[in-house]
């Protein structure tokens, strides 16, 4: 026989079983505080530091801690700074969020270990024998959260102040209710996430897939029992014997094109996309106030991002517009390459992985790949006719592989909804665990 439902009070959450509760946070909860820490404080070894930025982290499911803790303070740090230890079964929020509907904001502290909540963090201790892990999967829901997204401050990135989570509303069912809820949902929310490990697994197999097939047919051709010479060029290997090996110097120039008046699109440069339009992406950094003085790439014309080149930021564009000052651009010296050629070949692994090693700088995050030294590597020229031949072909089997992609893509964001949707129902008391 179904439980008799009574109206919550709130639009969000809606009936709710007549036995069940609501309540504000800050009635169930004690509240403390993150705090700031300089490099100066920082040790080898001690206690983990989690931060605002590992609260997002994507690896954190929102009702389990994550692994990559990898700051530490000491304990004589401590003796000074208490307040801010974090103990089981407390929750770590991040007071900024720029994702509410990705992996929240929100981490629930499910093992014995003493932790430090560093800056932008507001910790949530329970002040009752409540099961936390049930509140864990509550915080978790898009309706519950859809209370702070309603009171939050900030465009893109939203402050969420201790107030407005001590205003929010908990669903409080009986412990004995919040503890078969949490043992339903964890076997169950176990068989889902174990699909959705598995697919992407597959989605990262179908990914290096695709990049093998790239290198392959780039850098050896597509037509089989052929004679192959050495290249002389250790990233290359051996190459099809009718094939040229050059060095970027006689195959490119740098362009030094200004934008005028600003009026042309701005343009980005990724190691995954190539060139793209920024209207085209989700990009959360600020836009220049004026284009003027930015660098013209036109159609055809090679686009790097100068200071992620290690990763192969680099592409031709397909766009006339802009890039920034800072990046270079190239353009072919004697039109040796067909453009959708040359797309393929320029961020396949092993000459990103030479980009990298012809970088200067102290550290990865400061290399740079200037003009001098990408003119010195050097590149496979095949025939133009086999360069068509090699792009048409990978036209047709990357579009194979990306449309088994994006079936697995479409799988894990029905898995992902299914996982939400069961989460809600059963912490808001619409199913009932029998």
């Amino acid at each position: 026989m179904d439980r008799e439902m009574v109206y919550s009070g709130y639009e969000w959450l809606g009936d709710i079983p007549e036995d069940w509760t609501t309540c504000r946070t800050k009635n169930m909860f004690n509240f403390g505080k993150g705090l700031s820490i300089t490099k100066d404080n920082l040790v080898g070894t001690g206690t983990p530091v989690i931060s605002y930025g590992q609260v997002h982290s994507k690896m954190n499911s929102g009702t389990a801690l994550c692994n990559e803790l990898i700051r530490f303070v000491s304990e004589k740090y401590l003796e000074t700074n208490p307040e801010s230890l974090v103990e089981e079964n407390d929750f770590i929020f991040a007071d900024t969020s720029e994702d509410f509907d990705g992996c929240g904001n929100c981490v629930f502290v499910d093992r014995s270990m003493r932790l430090f909540a560093g800056y932008h963090t507001i910790i949530l201790r329970a002040n009752n024998s409540a099961e936390n892990k049930y509140f864990a999967y509550l915080f978790k829901t898009d309706a519950w959260r859809s209370q702070i997204r309603s009171k939050v401050s900030g465009v893109k990135v939203f402050s969420i102040s201790r107030k407005i989570l001590a205003d929010t509303v908990l669903i409080v069912p009986s412990e004995c209710d919040q503890r078969r809820i949490v043992d339903y949902l964890d076997c169950k929310c176990a068989v889902i996430d174990a699909v959705i490990s598995k697919t992407n697994a597959t989605i990262e197999e179908y990914k290096k897939l695709k990049q093998s097939i790239i290198a392959e047919a780039v850098t050896k051709g597509i037509q089989h029992n052929r004679q192959m010479k050495p290249s002389g060029v250790d990233w290359i290997g051996k190459l099809p014997a009718d094939w040229k090996v050059q060095r970027g110097k006689r195959l490119f120039v740098e362009t030094n094109e200004r934008s005028i008046d600003g009026h042309e699109e701005l343009l980005t440069v990724s190691h995954i996309t190539g060139v793209t339009p920024r209207s085209m992406k989700n990009v959360n950094m600020f836009m220049a106030e004026s284009l003027v003085d930015y660098k013209v790439c036109h159609i055809g014309d090679l686009a790097a991002n100068t200071m992620w080149m290690w990763q192969g930021a680099i592409g031709v564009s397909k766009y006339e517009g802009v890039i920034s000052p800072s990046y270079n651009t190239y353009r072919q010296r004697n039109n040796s390459y067909y453009y959708g050629y040359l797309e393929y070949l320029l961020r396949i692994p092993n000459l990103v992985a030479t980009y990298a090693a012809y970088s200067t700088g102290i550290t990865v995050s400061r290399l740079r790949l200037y003009p001098d030294q990408f003119f010195s590597i050097m590149f496979p020229v095949p025939p133009m006719s086999e360069q068509k031949e090699i792009a048409d072909y990978l036209d047709k089997k990357c579009a194979e592989i990306d449309t088994l992609i994006s079936k697995k893509a479409a799988l894990l964001g029905e898995l992902e909804n299914y996982k939400k949707s069961i989460i809600f129902e059963y912490v808001t008391g619409k199913k009932e665990v029998q």
